[in-house]
């Protein structure tokens, strides 16, 4: 399946999709990605029993119950914790990503599945609700290791003609985490009372399935051959992952990166902060992870349940809504994952952050109006699928993808710190505030995730460029001339090359002949 194609105007060979790439994106994601999706969703179905569990419990060791304020707040700690691990698996990925490399990290963090598996599946046994809102920590410090290591692993893997198709497998691998515990969730299969141990604990079996084949695939190539210096184990992965392809010029160019990175180590997070070469890199980072969680999906995720029921959706058919909702997500993450490479990455983060901005607005303007017109209920529901499938096509998976492509390997890993951290960080305040905001502005609430996804769109559109089908050191290239664009512009073709050249971050003479072309000829 796997055969090389020849570009006539750049000369460049790009690569088709084989066999191993999509395996291992497949067995990454289904292990990693798709349990963050899970663990989103898993706790909107059961909320009513883990409730109960919880008051019963503390009713039989003190002798009185929990009020309604102290129930609220054990639920949201419970809900919210899982983003406290996310934020601490994002703080320490660099370090295992760089000791273990990228499957190797995947591979050793599985152990955190099944520890907080067991813990959640015998909660209920032992009587302990400290069981239950510790393996939601633990299962975030998955979560935040792989929404990072993940994309980091695909995006080194793929050639760049593949990088954003492979890039967005695990945001549909997301999507259908979330699927499935809404299915899951039905009263029917694992929605009753004794089953919810169960339910929250069986993220193992897909942890367990990639734990037995991921290890037989090749780590990184870049990694290896950058980072390890092992240009024979480099080019053994590289065969498994381009089968029939020539890999001679993906060999030459990862060697002149890291040539070109000889002198410079991996850098930490503080150094990656205060360094003004990738400001740019490390703003569109900031803000699009920020906004990412800020636009409010993560509230339609955990609650989806109390916003159809304020909807006005009958109770017993809120379920089912909402795992409709599931197939959704899966169909706008496939369309996200087959027109990235033909559209690109700006238009996909662009539609889909107004789309939800846009139904962000109506779900406020339904539910002030459903008292007075009765079908502005389905135009909530309606606005609550096109926030999910806004988000599904674009914001869900592209600004991981982008975190691996604007920056070089020498500071990848702390761009990953940065990113994860700031996104968990929001995904936190959104699931620990948003119950409370709901209750003291209402409707109104959905307007402040409207403004974040308009302006981050804004940001999106007027800042970050296209990195479709540019290499690592192409768009590093793009970015270092947003300053420096105008100085350079009277300089002769072989004074652009050195420039690029002695530019400490900046581009690879081989890498930018396209655009120097360009320069020279106009």
């Amino acid at each position: 399946m796997a055969e090389e194609l020849l570009l006539p105007s750049s000369g460049k060979i790009t690569s088709q999709l084989t066999g191993s790439l999509l395996a291992v994106a497949f067995l990454s994601s289904f292990g990693s990605s798709m349990l963050y999706g899970y663990n989103l969703a898993v706790v909107n179905s059961p909320a009513v029993y883990i409730k109960d569990f919880y008051n019963k419990t503390v009713l039989s060791r003190n002798g009185t119950g929990l009020s309604g304020e102290t129930l609220t707040l054990m639920y949201s700690l419970t809900v919210s914790v899982f983003a406290i691990g996310g934020l601490l698996g994002s703080v320490i990925v660099g370090m295992l990503v760089t000791r273990f490399g990228r499957k190797g990290t995947v591979v050793k963090t599985t152990v955190l599945v099944f520890v907080a598996g067991s813990l959640m599946g015998f909660s209920r046994l032992c009587g302990s609700p400290e069981m239950v809102i510790i393996g939601r920590f633990i299962t975030g410090i998955h979560s935040g290791i792989s929404l990072s290591v993940v994309p980091m692993y695909l995006g080194e893997i793929a050639p760049k003609n593949l990088r954003g198709f492979l890039g967005l497998v695990p945001s549909i691998f997301i999507g259908t985490g979330v699927f499935t515990a809404q299915v899951l969730g039905l009263h029917e299969l694992l929605g009753k009372e004794e089953h919810w141990p169960l339910f929250l604990s069986i993220i193992v079996v897909p942890t367990f399935i990639q734990l037995l084949l991921l290890p037989w695939f090749p780590e990184s190539p870049r990694y290896l051959l950058i980072e390890k210096h092992n240009i024979h184990a480099t080019i053994t992965a590289l065969k498994w992952y381009r089968a029939k392809c020539n890999i001679q010029a993906e060999i030459e160019e990862m060697q002149e990166e890291q040539r070109s990175l000889s002198s410079v180590e991996t850098v930490s997070m503080w150094k990656l902060l205060a360094d003004d070469s990738v400001r740019w890199q490390v703003l569109s980072v900031v803000v699009i992870n920020i906004g990412m969680q800020l636009s409010g999906i993560d509230a339609i995720w955990f609650y989806t349940n109390d916003i159809f029921e304020n909807a006005g959706i009958p109770a017993p058919e809120i379920p089912y809504t909402t795992a409709g909702t599931g197939v959704i997500e899966i169909i706008a993450g496939l369309i996200g994952c087959f027109t990235i490479e033909k559209l690109g990455r700006r238009p996909l983060m662009i539609g889909g952050f107004t789309m939800m901005g846009v139904c962000s607005a109506g779900i406020t303007l339904a539910l002030l109006l459903q008292t007075h017109l009765s079908f502005m209920r389905y135009i909530s529901v309606g606005c609550v699928v096109g926030i999910i499938a806004g988000f599904c096509i674009g914001p869900a998976g592209v600004p991981f993808l982008i975190t691996a492509e604007l920056f070089k390997q020498s500071h990848r890993p702390a761009a990953y710190i940065v990113g994860g951290s700031l996104n968990w960080m929001s995904n936190f305040t959104v699931g620990f505030v948003f119950p409370f905001l709901q209750m003291s502005a209402g409707s109104y609430c959905y307007l402040v995730f409207a403004s974040i996804c308009i302006s981050v769109a804004v940001y999106v559109y007027v800042v970050i460029p296209e990195t479709k089908n540019k290499t690592f050191v192409e768009i590093s290239l793009m970015f270092s001339k947003k300053d420096a664009v105008l100085e350079t512009q009277g300089l002769t073709h072989l004074d652009q090359l050195r420039l690029k050249k002695m530019n400490g971050y900046g581009g690879l003479e081989h890498a930018s002949l396209e655009f120097d072309s360009s320069s020279s000829a106009a």
